[in-house]
């Protein structure tokens, strides 16, 4: 779903908490002897009006907790509140920050083997032929784990688990499934590929005439998580259940998915979470799990440690999916957009597996002897969406009407990454407002506000034009432009518009995105730290996007295999951030961890456009795509 914990599990926890509040006044009034109106609460402190007090503590053994939430709590009101709306320091981030153990990969237990799996250059490759024989000859060897197409070796040390694992890499013939398509070809394959068909959303036509129709095509190619840390898991097998250490993010959904492929009982799988450093939705984590708990069945009694290798992280880890988008819009003589069509060309967004046929999409249930079938395509439907999320804009068009084509066989392996289908719809959509702002003569901003009616939504563009207003354009090399961009995450979270200031070197066509400026409301504010943490990293990471992120791939295999082949933004490459909150206590939380990548890569993309003149539609932004640009 994305960006649910604080507006849904932090809902939840209030009134829960509310509700334990109001029993342990009530204890405390019988305690007392008075009426729980009359009690005031300070620190975990009960204290009556004659001075006499009882701690929280004391208090626990007088009710009974293990109660349903009742509908109708009180909660207290936001005038009320003291740590709500102020920003907390992070109890995570010294040990983080000073290199000390809290990721998963940290973790050590006693008598803990290490493993590694080979894989084919491509996921769904079959063993032809293997020669363990060398491998299993290497020091510290503890076994060799064979099950149909999954191979891995198990060490007393990790290094001792990499050298065999390069052995047995070189030892083992591979045949892979068919050819990768061109990825020059990608959006048209997209479009050309079996579609799943469905329309999303439409409206009657307004009586309005169209004066003049203007069309665009926009692209996305896969990207990947590039999680810093590789999937990492523990597992342990005893003979009866198998428990499972993981950063996958959905430990019931894993569950299901280890019992699954392992023939268990569910009540025989225990999964337990813990943190990895870099995780945006479904990479290789599941993965990871299920690679651990398939090679502890075979070393019972004790841990076994897998981590896969950044080759692996990059060639066999879901990607976010490639997407194709199709905009045409119908102006009328003042300018205003009285038609809209909007096609989406995408594979799915969600493959994470759990109980039932959706195990099948993990890599080694395909690999075992007795292999899972794959599972149907689906995706997110409406209002949240998958592919189509953000594809209905949140601006008044008449007579619109939002298709998607979901393809039904996808070239390359893909699931959630953050944003799912908003990041390349928002993208698409916001590059074309521009578009048709520059042919009908209006200034972007003032453009998106004459079609948008939400009322929270105009003062979050407002308030980022007021905020550009303020800060002039930065001073830098090159030909400089500005871009605005807007969007509500998901039409339900929270809304963002955001203003970037670029500088492009006509020579060398390379981009540098040197100021970002963001106003964003999501309704009652519960950590401003926290809410800007969210933004700014929304922005960093969908600034890469934007300029660097594309998986490589040949005929025979992913070519993306290290940070060389697949850069990122360089801390050097951050551009200054400045974020703006409209706090509105008085409503419920809204989502923001998602909400900055769509408008990000659209600001950059109208900023580009802005300041050369030359509109780029297809990411990433790369310095040739500009010079080829400029040349036309």
């Amino acid at each position: 779903m994305g960006s649910n914990s604080v507006p849904d599990g932090g809902a939840a926890l209030r009134y829960a908490a509310a509700q334990a509040r109001q029993i342990l006044l009530d204890n405390a009034a019988g305690r007392l002897g008075v009426g729980a109106g009359g009690l005031t609460v300070d620190d975990g402190t009960v204290r009556a009006p004659d001075g006499r007090s009882v701690a929280y503590w004391e208090l626990l053994g007088d009710g009974d907790f293990d109660a349903e939430i009742r509908s109708g709590v009180t909660v207290k009101p936001s005038s009320a509140l003291h740590h709500v709306g102020t920003s907390v320091p992070r109890l995570d981030l010294p040990s983080k920050v000073f290199a000390e153990p809290a990721f998963l990969q940290d973790m050590r237990l006693p008598d803990m083997a290490h493993a590694r799996v080979v894989r084919g250059d491509r996921a769904a490759s079959a063993i032809v032929s293997v020669d363990e024989s060398e491998a299993r000859s290497l020091p510290g060897v503890v076994e060799i784990v064979r099950d149909g197409n999954f191979l891995a070796v198990v060490a007393e040390r990790e290094e001792q688990a990499i050298a065999a694992a390069e052995v047995l890499r070189r030892s083992t013939r591979w045949r892979s499934p068919g050819a990768f398509p061109r990825p020059d070809a990608l959006p048209m394959l997209l479009r050309r590929l079996p579609t799943i068909d469905s329309v999303v959303a439409e409206s009657e036509p307004g009586s309005a005439e169209v004066e003049r129709e203007l069309n665009a095509d926009y692209s996305r190619p896969y990207i990947s998580h590039a999680s810093l840390g590789p999937s990492c898991a523990i597992a342990s097998w005893d003979g009866t259940t198998m428990t499972v250490w993981s950063h996958a993010q959905g430990m019931y959904p894993l569950r299901g998915a280890i019992a699954e492929i392992l023939g268990l009982r569910e009540d025989r799988v225990r999964c337990i979470h813990a943190d990895a450093a870099g995780c945006y939705g479904h990479n290789g984590a599941d993965d990871a799990a299920c690679d651990a708990a398939l090679i502890a069945r075979a070393v019972p009694g004790r841990p076994i440690r897998l981590q896969w290798s950044r080759q692996d992280e990059f060639r066999h880890a879901p990607y976010g999916s490639a997407m194709s988008l199709s905009a045409s819009a119908g102006v009328d003589s003042t300018g205003r957009i009285v038609k809209w069509r909007y096609a989406i060309y995408s594979c799915s967004h969600s493959t994470r597996p759990s109980a039932g046929p959706s195990a099948g999409g993990v890599l080694a249930a395909r690999e075992k002897a007795d292999p899972l079938p794959l599972p149907p395509v689906t995706d997110g439907r409406q209002p949240t969406g998958g592919a189509d999320r953000n594809g209905v804009p949140l601006y008044r068009f008449d007579d619109s009407r939002i298709t998607e084509h979901l393809v039904r066989d996808p070239p390359l392996r893909n699931s959630a990454l953050r944003s799912l289908g908003a990041h390349a719809n928002v993208f698409a959509i916001e590059s074309f407002m521009d578009e048709i702002a520059g042919v009908v003569g209006a200034d972007p901003l003032e453009y998106r506000l004459r079609h948008l009616e939400d009322r929270r939504g105009r003062e979050v563009v407002t308030r980022v034009g007021e905020l550009a207003s303020e800060r002039p354009p930065v001073a830098a090399p090159g030909q400089l432009g500005r871009g605005v961009a807007f969007a509500r995450y998901k039409n339900s979270s929270a809304y963002l518009a955001l203003v970037v200031d670029v500088a492009v070197d006509p020579d060398t066509g390379h981009i540098r995105v040197l100021r970002a400026l963001a106003a964003t409301d999501v309704g009652q504010v519960v950590n401003p730290d926290g809410v800007k943490n969210q933004v700014e990293g929304g922005i960093v990471q969908a600034t890469s996007w934007t300029l660097k992120e594309q998986v490589r791939f040949s005929a025979s295999r992913i070519e993306s295999s290290d940070w060389a082949s697949y850069p990122i933004l360089r801390f050097s490459e951050v551009p200054e951030i400045e974020v703006v909150l409209i706090d509105r206590p008085e409503l419920p939380s809204l989502g923001v961890g998602e909400a900055a990548q769509g408008p990000t890569s659209a600001a950059i993309a109208n900023a580009v456009a802005d300041a050369t003149g030359a509109r780029l539609r297809d990411l990433p932004l790369t310095p040739e795509r500009v010079i080829a640009a400029l040349r036309t």
